[in-house]
């Protein structure tokens, strides 16, 4: 199939980053909202930190069959699948009766979104076919979706200000709807290519994921035992299968086992930095939903300056720079936020939510590009369902651990720990990839 124009390729990378901005800011929109549903629908913490993991695990755990799916059945065809899924369960979640039809709604938007960003990757990847082209098409991306998680909070707080918690979702509906049609317009279809389903390390991948949140979350801890038991038996299963739905043999090589942390640690950071800066505004400090949201819109601000700047420096240095850079900022921001209180100066709040939209700026793009420099081009798709699928774990991981201890200057220190650890594997994640890259530019 010929390379489409530069207008078309730059046409589809714009499709592709609409449809996972909605995916993105489903992430964390439902952050600003939290206080209301508590109160609309009678819900306890526990209850609120399900109806943001049951969205993340179910994502999570799906992403890999996500790609796995578009490889049978076409890229095209997948994607609008997904999206049409993703829609309904957005229009299913806006009228949910109770807590319970909520998370199950949040669990069918999950289906649709597993099915969007591996896909994604796999549509930008077999569209731009120059390296510097696909490296910017990438930081875009990565930005995009960075951006969507980080603005999620603030798009919340006019939303939910204007028209109420269940207007976070109504607005995915009428987006959703044009995306389904842009792409039966504009992207290529894609052969589809026979893989066998793996039922079994599909169930092992889910039993994990879910067995360690349930157990963080409840304070369960036969659910780490599950969960241990689980991820033998799935690398066990792997090693032995033929075409296993995850190989963790590929986790062999540094890059990508570096941009799979790397992705925990940041996210999780997120999860966390969300999920109790936003309680900590409505619940500590009295302010309305819309108050809340424009206190972090500094934080939106700067991941969307931040973003792009990435992908650039990503294209020309390579991922270590930006890592660096992001580990640092997300570290100083939680170093300020151990010295929170109820009365702490509106200053210290802004400086902090600046620093950290610095540093998650930084960090999107170059994980995926480490992730996909880790692998030959054409499991670009399989690196790129790993690092979407580590984002979604961390962020579900940092809200069940951080949201569980909710308050407290350890909280804080932990989100300071995560920071320096995507500084350390930052620079021993790429540093084959840096030096590749610096010999093929001398």
């Amino acid at each position: 199939m010929p390379e489409p124009a530069r207008r078309r390729r730059l046409l589809i990378l714009a499709i592709c980053c609409m449809s996972l901005f909605i995916v993105g800011l489903d992430v964390t929109i439902v952050n600003i909202a939290l206080p209301s549903l508590r109160t609309d629908l009678d819900a306890d913490v526990s209850g609120l930190q399900w109806v943001i993991d049951a969205y993340t695990l179910v994502v999570a755990s799906l992403l890999i069959l996500g790609g796995s799916l578009a490889d049978r059945f076409g890229r095209r065809r997948v994607f609008q699948t997904g999206l049409a899924l993703f829609t309904a369960g957005s229009l299913l979640c806006g009228v949910a009766p109770t807590l319970g039809w909520l998370i199950a709604f949040r669990m069918l938007q999950a289906v649709g979104g597993s099915m969007l960003n591996p896909v994604a990757m796999s549509i930008i990847t077999n569209t731009f076919t120059d390296r510097r082209e696909r490296a910017r098409a990438i930081g875009v991306w990565g930005g995009v979706v960075g951006l969507s998680m980080a603005a999620g909070p603030v798009v919340g707080g006019l939303l939910v200000a204007s028209f109420g918690w269940r207007s976070i979702f109504w607005i995915n509906v009428p987006i959703g709807v044009a995306a389904i049609v842009l792409v039966a317009v504009f992207v290529p279809s894609s052969p589809s290519r026979a893989r066998r389903f793996d039922p079994v390390g599909q169930v092992l991948v889910l039993t994990v994921l879910a067995s360690l949140t349930y157990g963080l979350i409840e304070r369960f801890w036969p659910g780490f035992v599950v969960a241990a038991l689980a991820l033998v038996l799935l690398v066990r299963h792997s090693v032995t299968r033929e075409d296993p739905l995850l190989d963790v043999r590929l986790f062999r090589r540094p890059p990508l086992a570096g941009a799979t942390v790397i992705a925990v640690c940041a996210f999780a950071a997120l999860g966390g930095f969300l999920f109790l800066t936003t309680i900590y505004l409505q619940d500590v400090r009295g302010y309305s939903a819309l108050h809340a949201g424009l206190y972090i819109l500094p934080m939106a601000a700067m991941t969307f300056v931040c973003a792009p700047l990435s992908g650039r420096l990503v294209g020309a240095r390579g991922a270590r720079p930006p890592l660096v850079i992001a580990g640092v900022f997300i570290g100083l921001s939680a170093l300020l936020l151990t010295r929170l209180t109820a009365t702490s100066p509106a200053a210290l709040l802004i400086v902090a939510f600046v620093l950290f939209g610095i540093g998650f700026g930084f960090v999107n793009s170059p994980i995926t590009n480490t992730a996909v420099s880790g692998l030959p081009i054409h499991q670009a798709g399989v690196a790129a369902a790993i690092a979407s699928t580590s984002r979604n774990t961390g962020n579900a991981l940092g809200v069940a651990v951080l949201g569980s201890l909710v308050a407290g200057a350890a909280v804080w220190w932990i989100v300071a720990a995560l920071g320096a650890a995507i500084v350390v594997l930052g620079v021993a994640s790429t540093r084959a990839v840096q030096d590749q890259h610096v010999s093929s530019t001398a």
